[in-house]
């Protein structure tokens, strides 16, 4: 059955407990790779114009405005205090419930303090949008290097796609 968090009717632009938990939800790992850190001055957050880092993701889901913790746990990550040295790192998220705001817990969207690697699919027939994402990334590179990156591909599915190609 699905619940509905308390938060959810307080709309935000940045990710909170309540994303987190519908992400949960979804069956999600909350393993997001940083696209971009940005430092915005005058962002609004909660209403109110701050000052802050704000992450972006390469998935698809709401930037997360990086407080002093969080910030901390990326410069450790990343063994660099410049935000500009924080894109592409692989990281997950978390609920910390008893992170607290002016002396009061409200909970909070915790990074963990371990750097994660996504796994990678594998190209298979079945899976056609990917299937033909490959087939034409094969085309055009006349390579599977690119496609390797991203994903696994048996070599009974790359020579598949070769003689595709070839045709």
């Amino acid at each position: 059955m699905s619940k509905t968090h308390y938060r959810k009717v307080f709309k935000s632009d940045h990710l909170s407990c309540a994303d987190l938990e519908d992400l949960t939800e979804q069956n999600s790992d909350l393993i997001f790779t940083i696209n971009q850190v940005r430092q915005e001055f005058g962002a609004k957050v909660a209403g109110k114009k701050i000052d802050a880092n704000i992450a972006y993701f390469s998935e698809n889901i709401k930037p997360l405005v990086l407080n002093a913790t969080n910030s901390k746990t990326l410069k450790e990550l990343s063994g660099s205090s410049f935000v500009d040295d924080w894109c592409n790192l692989t990281i997950q998220l978390y609920i910390d419930e008893s992170a607290s705001l002016m002396g009061t817990r409200v909970g909070g969207v915790r990074i963990r303090p371990k750097i994660f690697q996504k796994k990678k699919i594998e190209i298979v027939p079945e899976n056609e949008e990917l299937w033909n994402r490959a087939i034409t990334a094969y085309k055009k590179s006349k390579s599977f290097d690119v496609i390797e990156k991203h994903a696994i591909i048996t070599n009974e599915n790359k020579q598949i796609i070769k003689e595709l190609c070839d045709e």
